[in-house]
Order: structure tokens, then sequence, then C-alpha cells
């Protein structure tokens, strides 16, 4: 994709200028400019290659969510909160066809616009979820649209229609990739907000599962543009200030056949194991035997299985931990997840990575995992996937892991095939290099090790 970029409008008048000057119908003026544009290396993703509507005097008029946020702006003028429903609805089904159209409308105003009809709709029955689904909708991507007027919005509307899913997701918009926003908020007192939501309305499933992505979107660390975020912070507030691991155990509890929320509370609890004594708080709390009855029933869906695998990967972070997870038979249902999900590459990376973490200074589950079955899933998985590289990396710290400390494992383990496989992994993907070198040097292999400096003038070898 091309570094460059244009106005919407220049893309508008290409279009037309194809329409008018070269006869072409409005469908393929739009496909024409769009390889124009790209032949020369302009970034298309936030432009709408639509065809705009046409006015009764055979005008092109602006784009249809131009418009709809033309009329959104007559009806808060006028005071008229009886049109709102219908007129945001319209707005954020628009919103949601594509980022372009959510950065078009941003560029008109659509975020003051929609402020002003949460104002407006505030104690007109649906006018304000319409008001604040629009306004999620909006935010997805754009996070960097909310303000302190917006904090504010969300936060009351949080405090005083708690069971509002909409307001939920425009959080959960707000914090993807931007720390600022997960630090104003929190600091603004969301976290209880989130978790009492959870804990008082945890019969709706729709609310559960969108509170849970909110929360774990708080103790995310991928905006960029900072050299450090506050997720271990946020995670350990969640925990410690807001009892976060009991209500999101107790809503799985709640919801054992509804595989969409299990699939987001699970993915929750995997980012607030980040402390040793967390890790034993789900064990003791039930969790670690719910997350086995869970793999064990909803063995075949996927989402499931890898959001389970990824709590029991946290967990596992805990030495104590370790035992307890190998006690309850989780080594051999991750096995069994592997082999069933073999053509799964989450899966695949998740389980070996699993793995790992329980043969990890274990030496006696080592001998678990390989005898029932551990080191030649992870091999299966490495043939299955040879060009994913983080299941290679994954399955290769498995396999050094369990002849780490049990060279009695060494054998088996090459008799299995891995010395070939370890190879290529090396070969096929830069980020394995060392981990698979690792592996082969532990299982007794011959490595050729390169010396990057001699200490002599020329310095690192390139």
């Amino acid at each position: 994709m091309g570094s460059r970029q244009i106005a919407q409008e220049t893309f508008d008048e290409a279009v037309q200028e194809n329409i008018t000057e070269f006869q072409m119908e409005p469908e393929e003026a739009v496909r024409e400019a769009v390889q124009q544009f790209q032949s020369q290396g302009v970034d298309l993703s936030n432009i709408v290659k639509a065809v705009r509507p046409v006015s009764e005097n055979g005008q092109r008029q602006k784009h249809q969510i131009l418009l709809s946020l033309e009329s959104l702006g007559r009806a808060v003028a006028e005071q008229d909160a009886a049109r709102l429903p219908e007129l945001l609805a319209a707005l954020a089904a628009q919103c949601q066809q594509e980022p372009a159209c959510r950065c078009l409308a941003a560029r008109h105003g659509a975020y003051p616009a929609l402020l002003a009809a949460c104002g407006l709709a505030e104690g007109h029955g649906a006018a304000l979820p319409a008001a604040l689904a629009a306004l999620a909708a909006l935010l997805d991507g754009q996070p960097e649209l909310l303000d302190a007027p917006g904090r504010e919005l969300l936060l009351r509307a949080l405090r005083e229609r708690p069971a509002a899913p909409a307001a939920l997701r425009c959080v959960r918009h707000a914090c993807l990739r931007h720390e600022r926003n997960r630090q104003q908020l929190v600091g603004a007192g969301v976290l209880p907000l989130l978790t009492g939501a959870v804990a008082r309305h945890g019969g709706d499933a729709q609310l559960v599962r969108v509170a849970a992505a909110a929360l774990r979107a708080v103790t995310l660390d991928d905006d960029i543009r900072v050299p450090f975020g506050h997720a271990h912070e946020h995670a350990r507030m969640i925990v410690l200030e807001n009892d976060g691991l009991r209500v999101l155990i107790e809503a799985a509890k709640a919801f054992r056949d509804d595989c969409g929320v299990l699939s987001e509370l699970c993915a929750t609890l995997s980012r607030l194991a980040v402390r040793n004594e967390f890790c034993q708080e789900i064990v003791d709390l039930g969790g670690l035997n719910f997350m086995v009855t869970l793999l064990a029933d909803c063995m075949e869906h996927p989402d499931v299985v890898r959001q389970a695998l990824g709590v029991l990967r946290a967990v596992a972070g805990n030495d104590d931990v370790k035992d307890a997870v190998v006690s309850a038979g989780a080594a051999d249902l991750i096995v069994l997840a592997i082999n069933r999900h073999l053509g799964n590459p989450q899966i695949c990376e998740q389980g070996c990575a699993a793995l790992c973490m329980l043969a990890l200074r274990k030496p006696e589950n080592c001998g678990v995992i390989v005898e029932g079955g551990g080191a030649l899933a992870a091999l299966q998985a490495m043939k299955a996937h040879p060009g994913e590289a983080a299941v290679q990396r994954q399955a290769c710290m498995l396999l050094r892991n369990l002849v780490a400390r049990s060279r009695e494992l060494r054998g088996p383990i090459l008799a299995m095939g891995a010395e070939p496989l370890l190879a290529e992994a090396r070969a096929l993907h830069r980020d394995c290099d060392d981990v698979a070198r690792a592996a082969l040097r532990d299982l007794g292999c011959h490595v050729e090790l390169r010396e990057l400096w001699t200490g002599q003038k020329g310095g690192l070898a390139q």
C-alpha cells in the first residue's frame, strides 16, 4: 500500500471526470479512478469508493453518510428529539460499512454533532442508546476523536445506564491503540463501572460480552506512539481494587453454553493473570477447574478452545500452579486440542505455548507431557504450519524446555524427527533462529555458532 494520500474531493472529481469526459458508467468510473490512483502509489484506505447519489436535477449529491450527517445536524438544531433514533441508526449503519466512511464523517464534524445529539437525547427514551451506538461506530478505529466532554458523557452514561452496551462499546473503541484514552478513562473511574456492569447484569449475554471486551482493552499495551503503557497497573487495579477475577469467573459459570461470551471472558481473564498471586487466585476461585471442564466440553468450538488455552498458558506462569494444571489433567486436554485442531495455527500456537509454560523448570511435568503425546503434537504442528513463525517459535521453545532438565527425553524426541524440523524453522524464520538453535543444542545436536565479534577492528559481522 502506498504512502501518498489524497482528499476525498480529489477522488470524487476524478470519478466525475471519468463519467462526463469519458462517458463511463458510474461503477466503471469508480473502478477506473481506483486503478489510476493505486498505480500512482496512493493510499485509498480512507477514501469512500462509492458512487454518489443523483439529485432530482441530475447533479451528483454528497456521499450518503454526509447527507445523513446534515439531517442529524438539522434535527439537533431544531431540538427535534423524536427524529433522533431513526437518524442516528442510519448514521451508525453507514459508519459500520467501512473505515473510510467513518473517516469521511469525522472530517466533516461527525464527532461534535454526535456529542450534541447525545446531549439532546438524554432523557428521551431510546434516543440516547441510539446516539451512543452511533458514537461507538464512529470511534471504531478513530479513538483520537474522544475528548474531555466525550469522556464525561461516557462515564455519565455508564453511571446512569449501566446496562447500556453502546456505552461499553464506546469505551472499548476509545481504548484500542490509544494509551492516553486508557489512562484518562481509568483515572476518571471507568474500571468499577465496567466490573460493576458485569456483576449487576450477569444474566445479560450481550452486556457481559461487551463489558469483558472493554475491560480487556484497558489492559492492552498496543499504542506504538508511547514507549510503555500502564497495562500491568490497570490489570492490578481491576483485580485488587475491583474484584475483577471473581466477577469474570462467576460470569463465565453463568454462560456455560454461550461460546461467544465464554471466549470474551477467557480472553480477558488471560490478560489479568500478570502476577503469581493473581494466577493462584484464579485457581482458588475455581477458575482452573472451570477451564479444564470448559476445554473438555467445548473441544469442537475453536474460539473457546483458543481462549481457554490462553488462560491455562497465563496461569501456568506461576510455578506452583503448573503442578495444579497438570494434576487437573489439563496437559492431556491441551495435546488433544492441538491434534483436534491441527489445521488452526492460533490453536497450535496457544497449545504449544501452554505446554511450554507447564514444562518450564518442571522436569517432572516434562515426562507427563511427552508420554501424553505433547512433543509429537508440537512436531505435527510444525509440519502443518511451516510458514507460521509464531507456531514454529512456540514449538521450538516447548521442545527445548522438555529436554533442558530431562536429558533422558532427548532420544525419544529426536526419534520423532525433531532435528530436521528445527533446522527448517531456523532456515525459514529469522525470529526462530535463537530458540531453534537452543533446542538443537539441548537435544545434543551439532549446531554451528556464529562468532559475531572477535574483539578486532571491523565491528559486528553482518
